[in-house]
C-alpha cells in the first residue's frame, strides 16, 4: 500500500506540472513531505494513500490560512476537526486551495491570488467559493476536495465540473477550526469524482465535536434509507425561469429520465423557498458576514477583494430587528419546506442556473453571482442537507448538475437518491441503528413490509437463522409466521431478510406488534446475533409446522400453487 500511496503523490505532482493552473493552490506542500507522509502511511486505514485539497479557510496545522486574504494570514498548530480525522484515516494533505475571498461568492474569481478558471474551458468560471478544490479534483490532481457551503459553495463548483458535492445537514460535520462566512449557516462539504469517494469521506469526517457549539449528532429517529422507488418533488416551469436555455434543456431531460432509474417523481410550487433565498444576502442574516470578518475589513487591507469587501462592509446596516424578522421567516420557512415534501423523499433542482465565463462575471459582479444561488442559498437558512451530482449534459455536451435536497437529518436519504441519479450503488453514509431480521409478512412484496420502509429500515441482504428454530404458521389474518427457538440441531435454518432500523424506528415497531409477537434476539448461520421476531410457545403449538419449507416465501408460494 505504501508503494501504492507514494506513486498517487508522483502522479498527483507530475498532473500539476502538466496542467499548470498555479491559481489552483494557495500554499502547496513539497512532493518530498508528502512522499515521506506517504511511506509511513497505515495502509490498512479506510482512506489510505487518498490525496485531499483543503480549501484555505479550512485549518491544516503548521500551513498558513488565508481565506485569500494575505494579511488575514495565520499559521494554525491544530488541524480542523475535519481535516484532522480525514488524515488520522489515512488520507494525505496535498495543501490549501484558492477561493472566493471570506469565502464569499459562488463564481471563483474573487481572489487576489488569481481567478480559477474552469477545469475543461479556462474561459469560464470554476464556481465558487469552494473554486480550488472543486478544480484540484476535476484536474486529477486530488481525489478530495474538502470545502465550505453557506450560499451553495459546494455545489455550484461540483455542477460546473461534473462532480459529486456532498453538503450534510449543519452540524454533522464540525466546523471547528474553519474561518466563519455566516456561522449559524456554514457547513464543511466534500467534492469527489464519485458518490462513493464523497461519501465514505464525509463519513469519516462527521461526528459530535465538543469544540464546536453547533455540533450535532445524528437523532434516535435518523432515517437509514430512501424508498425502493424514491417520489421526488419538481419545480413547476413557473419556478425555472432563472435557467438558461441549455441549462432548462438540460434539466428537463434530467427529470424525463427518472422513471427508468427508478425514481417518480411531481411537480410542487418551490416560490417559497426561493423567496427565503433571497435572505442570504439581501436580508439582514448577511450580518453573520460582518460578524465573521466585518471589523477586519474595516481596516482597508490592500488585498481586499472590492466585491467581497462591499457585500461584508454593507452588512453592517442591517438593524437587528430586521435580523428578528428575518429568522422569522426563515422559521416559517422551515415549516413551508417540511409541508411541500411531506410524502416525498426529496426535491430534485437544477444546482444552478448557467455557467458563465470569468469576462462576464468581471463586468457584472454581483448580479450573476446572485443569480447562480437561485437553487442554492436556501438549503442551509432552512437547515437542509443536499447532494450534487451530474444530471443530463447539456446540448453542447457540457457538464450540468442537480442537487437532492432533503430535511434535516435525511442525509442517507439524499445520499440513496443521488446514487439512482447517478446508476450507482448507494454508499452509506449514517452508519446508525440496530439489525433486524424479518422472516415473514415483512419480507419485501408482502402486506406489511411498508412498516419497515416508512421507518426508513436500510435492507442489508438476505440471511439464515441457525438450525435451532422451528417456523410456524399461525393462521393469522393476514398471514403471518412464527419463529420459536428449539435448540441447537432441534430445528432448520430459517430464511428471511436483514435491515438496519434506527433505535426510535425499532421502538415505534416494537410498540405496534400484535399479540403474540415479540422481538428477541436470534442467532443466524454465522454465530452472529441480531433482533428478530418471534412468538409465543403457545401460539406456536396452536400453529401449522412449516419449517421444512424453509421460510416464509417458498411456504407461501407453495400455499398460492394450491400445494
Amino acid at each position: 500500500m505504501q508503494h501504492e500511496a507514494t506513486e498517487r503523490v508522483r502522479r498527483a505532482y507530475k498532473r500539476i506540472a502538466e496542467v499548470d493552473r498555479p491559481e489552483v493552490w494557495i500554499t502547496l506542500r513539497s512532493e518530498d513531505d508528502l512522499l515521506a507522509d506517504a511511506h509511513a502511511l497505515d495502509s490498512t486505514l479506510p482512506l489510505a494513500g487518498m490525496l485531499v485539497a483543503v480549501k484555505d479557510n479550512v485549518d491544516v496545522a503548521g500551513l498558513p490560512t488565508t481565506a485569500a486574504c494575505p494579511e488575514y494570514a495565520y499559521v494554525p498548530e491544530v488541524s480542523a476537526t475535519a481535516v484532522q480525522r480525514l488524515v488520522e484515516h489515512g488520507a494525505l494533505i496535498l495543501g490549501k486551495t484558492n477561493l472566493d475571498q471570506f469565502a464569499t461568492g459562488l463564481v471563483g474569481t474573487r481572489s487576489p491570488y488569481g481567478a480559477v478558471r474552469c477545469a475543461w474551458d479556462p474561459e469560464l468560471v470554476s464556481g465558487g467559493s469552494s473554486s480550488g478544490s472543486a478544480v484540484a479534483v476535476a484536474l486529477g490532481i486530488a481525489d478530495i476536495g474538502i470545502g465550505t457551503d453557506t450560499a451553495g459553495s459546494g455545489r455550484v463548483p461540483a455542477a460546473f465540473h461534473g462532480l459529486v458535492g456532498v453538503k450534510t445537514t449543519l452540524g454533522v460535520v464540525p466546523s471547528t477550526g474553519v474561518v466563519p462566512a455566516c456561522a449559524d449557516y456554514d457547513c464543511v462539504t466534500v467534492l469527489a469524482g464519485d458518490l462513493d469517494t464523497a461519501t465514505r469521506a464525509t463519513r469519516v469526517m462527521a461526528g459530535y465535536d465538543d469544540a464546536d457549539p453547533r455540533s450535532r449528532t445524528w437523532p434516535a429517529d435518523v432515517p437509514l434509507a430512501a424508498g425502493s422507488t424514491p417520489r421526488v418533488a419538481i419545480p413547476r416551469p413557473e419556478d425555472l425561469t432563472a435557467l438558461s436555455p441549455e441549462y432548462k434543456d438540460a434539466f428537463d431531460r434530467t427529470v424525463a429520465g427518472l422513471a427508468s432509474k427508478g425514481i417518480d417523481c411531481a411537480p410542487v410550487d418551490i416560490s417559497s423557498l426561493l423567496d427565503v433565498a433571497t435572505l442570504l444576502y439581501d436580508g439582514a442574516i448577511v450580518a453573520q458576514r460582518y460578524s465573521a470578518v466585518g471589523e477586519f475589513l474595516a481596516g482597508d487591507p490592500a488585498s481586499a477583494d472590492p466585491t467581497v469587501a462591499q457585500i461584508v462592509r454593507g452588512a453592517a446596516d442591517p438593524s437587528a430587528h430586521r435580523y428578528v424578522d428575518d429568522l422569522s421567516t426563515i422559521a416559517k420557512g422551515k415549516r413551508r419546506a417540511s409541508v411541500l415534501l411531506d410524502g416525498f423523499d426529496g426535491l430534485l433542482l437544477p444546482t444552478t442556473t448557467e455557467h458563465p465565463s470569468i469576462s462576464a462575471v468581471q463586468a457584472d459582479p454581483l448580479g450573476i453571482n446572485r443569480r447562480l444561488g437561485t437553487f442554492t442559498n436556501f438549503c442551509n437558512l432552512l437547515d437542509m442537507a443536499a447532494v450534487a451530482v451530474p444530471g443530463a449534459s447539456t446540448l453542447g455536451n457540457n457538464p450540468f448538475g442537480v442537487m437532492v435536497v432533503v430535511p434535516t437529518f435525511h442525509d442517507q436519504v439524499a445520499i440513496d437518491v443521488a446514487a439512482k441519479l447517478s446508476s450507482s450503488y448507494a454508499p452509506v453514509l449514517v452508519d446508525e441503528g440496530l439489525d433486524v431480521l424479518v422472516v415473514g409478512a415483512h419480507l419485501s412484496g408482502f402486506p406489511v413490509h411498508h412498516q419497515l420502509t416508512d421507518r426508513g429500515a436500510r435492507f442489508l441482504g438476505e440471511a439464515l437463522t441457525s438450525d435451532a428454530y422451528r417456523f410456524v404458521d399461525l393462521g393469522t389474518t393476514p398471514p403471518k409466521p412464527g419463529l420459536v427457538r428449539q435448540g441447537p440441531g432441534l430445528g432448520a435454518p430459517i430464511a428471511g431478510e436483514l435491515y438496519r432500523m434506527s433505535a426510535a424506528g425499532l421502538g415505534t415497531f416494537l410498540a405496534g406488534l400484535p399479540v403474540p409477537m415479540g422481538l428477541t434476539k436470534i442467532e443466524l448461520s454465522d454465530g452472529s446475533w441480531v433482533t428478530g421476531f418471534c412468538c409465543s410457545h403457545e401460539a406456536a403449538e396452536a400453529g401449522l409446522d412449516i419449517t421444512d419449507f424453509g421460510g416464509w416465501r417458498s411456504y407461501r408460494a407453495s400455499v398460492q400453487a394450491g400445494g
